[in-house]
């Protein structure tokens, strides 16, 4: 699972052994993914410590390996990236849906694919920049695709202005929530399913309103036209027509996104 926000004042000296863990090395409760495992497969043990403890535990020979506590947290948060919240969730109803999640960001390759694994990702482009991100939803359109782009900084407002849709966060920047045609206010990325399942059944809606209309006109027109049909008989079908597509439209007030 990825590390947890570091404390303020982290404790001078952290360790693990293979007995306590077989992946990571524990900082007070924060777990932090050892990029050096490999080398503790024989109940090694290492400390990771702050650059002032650093001389007297490396001369510690109870530790096997000593590595130094701001090089060690750099490396980790470059292979073991955090992401958003319920992004897991999000990305699995997505392809629910039948949508297919592409991610771009600009990271590099190796914390992508870190971020792309954790989440359900497939498809990765990585170390793109803003220019390339719009040129990425260009190629996608024209390969005939309809595209939805989320986005919450300003390296996505170009991307998200191309986007047959453009979905920004709430708790992003002014110029991509801007740049978009939605705004999820509060930034959940599990809001984005929820709205395009909302549009789904709009339209869906819609349609079978129109559907009734069309049908209504198209059987009751002729029989007017041709006497057939009583004055206050269709001025009564038509009252009834209007309150069967309202009461068709507020079924849309109970929608539930996890039907």
């Amino acid at each position: 699972m990825p590390p947890s926000p570091l404390p303020p004042t982290p404790p001078p000296l952290l360790y693990a052994d293979t007995e306590r863990s077989a992946d990571a090395l524990y900082f007070g409760r924060v777990c932090v993914p050892d990029p050096f495992v490999a080398l503790a497969a024989h109940g090694k043990k290492y400390a990771v410590v702050s650059a002032l403890e650093f001389g007297r535990v490396r001369r510690d020979s109870a530790f096997d390996r000593v590595l130094p506590l701001e090089t060690y947290l750099a490396q980790a948060r470059e292979i073991w990236p955090q992401h958003k919240p319920g992004a897991a969730e999000a990305i699995k109803r997505l392809q629910a849906l039948g949508l297919k999640p592409i991610l771009l960001p600009g990271d590099n390759q190796r914390a992508a694919a870190a971020v792309a694994s954790q989440v359900g990702i497939s498809d990765v482009v990585a170390e793109v920049l803003p220019a390339e991100k719009a040129e990425e939803i260009e190629r996608l359109q024209a390969g005939g695709a309809v595209v939805a782009m989320a986005g919450d900084g300003v390296n996505d407002a170009p991307a998200l202005a191309l986007a047959d849709l453009g979905i920004a966060m709430g708790t992003g920047t002014d110029v991509a929530i801007e740049a978009s045609d939605l705004t999820i206010v509060n930034g959940d990325l599990r809001r984005v399913p929820d709205a395009i399942s909302l549009s789904r059944a709009t339209l869906r809606t819609i349609k079978e309103n129109l559907g009734w209309a069309f049908g209504y006109n198209v059987a009751a027109i002729p029989l007017a036209a041709a006497g057939l049909l009583d004055p206050m008989i269709a001025g009564l079908a038509m009252a009834l027509s209007s309150v069967s597509v309202v009461a068709n439209a507020l079924r849309l007030r109970r929608f539930n996104p996890s039907r």
